[in-house]
């Protein structure tokens, strides 16, 4: 089977809404990318705190996979809660995450949590839809996390909303460590 290369572009791509699998999804096409010699960096814009599984498993495989904690962790916010530390280290992971989009050294950069940051006032949704409209023609981009910016929603060429049907919280039952972190 011959590829069709002319209709070839780097696609924006955001997984948003209230249920579980934002993230992992967004793990997975990471993974895919790799998997087909693509290099892949993930910023993740909150996490910060805990150690993920993944953060073991995505270091084992080489320079051409990275994965970056940027944050503290959970971060409070609204009105005088909103620590202005978790706010300047918003800033300079945006400021990375645009400087990668935009040298064009990586084949996908997945923004994890990004949406939060920005439905928590800490980033300015229109700087980030101006770096995904200047980004070199072949970059793919994934944006995670609930409340997507409705610019960028526009701006997507797919959008995927998890919806929670059922969760074992509801049962009593912790997160399971390999599963859920």
């Amino acid at each position: 089977m011959t590829e069709d290369t002319s209709s070839r572009r780097g696609l924006l791509l955001i997984n948003t809404g209230p249920g579980k699998g934002k993230t992992t999804a967004a793990l997975g096409t990471a993974l895919r990318a790799f998997g087909c010699g693509m290099r892949v960096l993930f910023l993740q814009f909150l996490k910060g705190s805990w150690h993920y599984g993944e953060l073991d498993a995505i270091g084992a495989l080489g320079p051409d996979f990275v994965i970056k904690q940027l944050g503290r962790g959970f971060v409070k916010v609204g009105g005088a809660e909103t620590d202005p530390e978790d706010i300047r280290l918003v800033q300079e992971a945006w400021e990375e995450a645009r400087a990668a989009i935009l040298s064009g050294e990586w084949d996908l950069v997945v923004l994890d949590e990004i949406n939060y940051a920005i439905s928590y006032g800490m980033l300015d949704p229109e700087l980030v839809a101006e770096a995904l409209r200047q980004r070199p023609e072949m970059v793919h981009v994934i944006l995670t996390g609930r409340n997507a910016h409705p610019t960028l929603v526009e701006l997507a060429d797919t959008v995927t909303e998890m919806r929670e049907v059922k969760h074992a919280y509801q049962k009593g039952i912790l997160a399971q460590r390999g599963i859920e972190y």
